[in-house]
């Protein structure tokens, strides 16, 4: 499980930031924007220390869940 405790802003907010900026070619910027468009006020050094922080627990979780080759 991935802790959220501390963070200012809201969990759904934080996750969805990283992902877009690991799934799409956007920058920090660019999401940045789309965020003041929605009403939140987040500056792209923000959303830098969250990919920083949350992308190398966001992968270990999913590593955990994938299913291995050949394993039916």
């Amino acid at each position: 499980m991935i802790s959220f405790k501390g963070r200012h802003f809201n969990q759904d907010m934080i996750m969805q930031s990283v992902r877009w900026y690991l799934a799409y070619s956007l920058s920090y910027r660019d999401i940045e924007e789309i965020m003041k468009e929605r009403g939140f006020d987040v500056d792209h050094s923000t959303v830098n220390r969250w990919v920083v922080h949350y992308a190398p627990r966001l992968e270990q979780a999913f590593h955990k869940k994938k299913r291995k080759p050949g394993d039916r």
